[in-house]
């Protein structure tokens, strides 16, 4: 199947491009979402038409994509975790917990654009990569740090209940008074 690429598609091509899909893939996600037509004679006439309106937006998307990740590259983080022996975190740092902080700085970003090989695991400093536009890749600099260690962690002391054994009978007169 023969579509004309209305935006940047990732691993396909460009806006414009005339490219050679399976039929599913073109039909279930390319033409739906807007992203391709149809490649006849005359879809390509009204693509040469409405090529630099799409241009235009395309750019629009590239440049706002372009400051956000500036600002991004700008702001450090630092998230802080619970740790336990030998500062192993207890969970990790996942692509959810870093937008939630970013979303704190007033960086609004979905976690989904946040690129994370594998979740952080330990303390320490790094490099996240998070991809704004097809062409935007922006990093993020991140410092784990500890919150709170094993050994400042102090016993809870939970006072112990008295077994309730009327409880029983207790709910049994209060279905009684019910009825």
């Amino acid at each position: 199947m023969k579509v004309i690429l209305r935006a940047d598609v990732e691993n396909l091509g460009h806006l414009g491009d005339l490219v050679e899909v399976k039929p599913g893939y073109g039909r279930n996600y390319l033409l739906p979402q807007g992203f391709a037509m149809l490649a006849t004679p005359a879809n390509l006439k009204v693509f040469e038409l409405e090529r630099k309106k799409l241009q235009a937006k395309t750019d629009a998307l590239r440049n706002d994509a372009t400051a956000l990740g500036e600002k991004i590259n700008a702001t450090p983080l630092t998230i802080a975790m619970r740790v336990g022996e030998n500062d192993k975190l207890y969970g990790s740092v996942t692509s959810a917990l870093i937008e939630e902080a970013l979303a704190a700085k007033g960086i609004e970003i979905d976690r989904r654009r946040i690129l994370l090989d594998a979740p952080i695991r330990a303390l320490g400093k790094y490099t996240v990569r998070v991809r704004l536009h097809a062409n935007v890749v922006a990093e993020l600099p991140l410092t784990v740090k500890a919150e709170r260690t094993f050994e400042e962690e102090e016993p809870e002391t939970v006072p112990a209940q008295e077994p309730a054994n009327d409880t029983v009978e207790t709910a049994a007169a209060a279905a009684d008074e019910a009825e």
